[in-house]
């Protein structure tokens, strides 16, 4: 196993320790959990990218980790009343949407290259950030429109990523069916 993918692992081993916390109230320990997570998520692709140690598997779990943890969190802190539900709602539709559009393409036998877009690097920090900022809301305590404006901010990248990786997997399907039409005439 590389290093970049232990570091993966040892993420997705601490999602439930963190859940455990949110859900004993022990909101300053999930906060350092949290954001070992968070660091360790930078971290590993730096290595992968310095160690010349990209992987196919690190391309599964990478995203496999990120999107535990975030769909862990934002359930849970919804569920305790701290993150809106709608938000939660949002972050878990995009993601499914996702999914589904490579369950699509799959089936399709379209070739399918796994790489986040810019949009959703951004979005993913965002909601790193919303999970952060909650979870430090004892430390570090904003006013409630503060919140608002995050919760927001979040919601206007994880639509934005959505609709981006529609519009992308419409143009595979698309190009996809062309190529098949192009490769039948022949």
């Amino acid at each position: 196993m590389t290093v970049p993918n232990l570091i993966t692992a040892i993420r997705i081993i601490l999602t439930p320790i963190f859940i455990i916390y949110l859900i004993n109230d022990q909101f300053l320990s999930a906060l350092i959990v949290f954001i070992l997570c968070a660091i360790s998520d930078g971290l590993d692709g730096m290595l992968a990218r310095l160690l010349k140690q990209k992987s196919k598997l690190g391309a599964y779990l990478d995203p496999l980790a990120d999107k535990s943890l975030l769909i862990a969190a934002f359930i849970t802190l919804s569920v305790r009343g701290l993150l809106p539900p709608w938000l939660t709602v949002m972050v878990i539709a995009r993601d499914v949407l996702i999914l589904l559009g490579i369950i699509v393409l799959f089936l399709n036998k379209l070739e399918l290259n796994i790489k986040p877009s810019i949009i959703s690097k951004i979005t993913t920090c965002l909601q790193f950030i919303t999970v952060v900022s909650v979870l430090a809301r004892n430390l570090l305590p904003f006013g409630p429109d503060a919140y608002l404006y995050i919760f927001y901010i979040t919601a206007l990248f994880t639509i934005s990523s959505g609709l981006h990786y529609m519009h992308y997997g419409f143009r595979l399907m698309g190009e996809g069916s062309q190529d098949r039409k192009s490769q039948e005439t022949k």
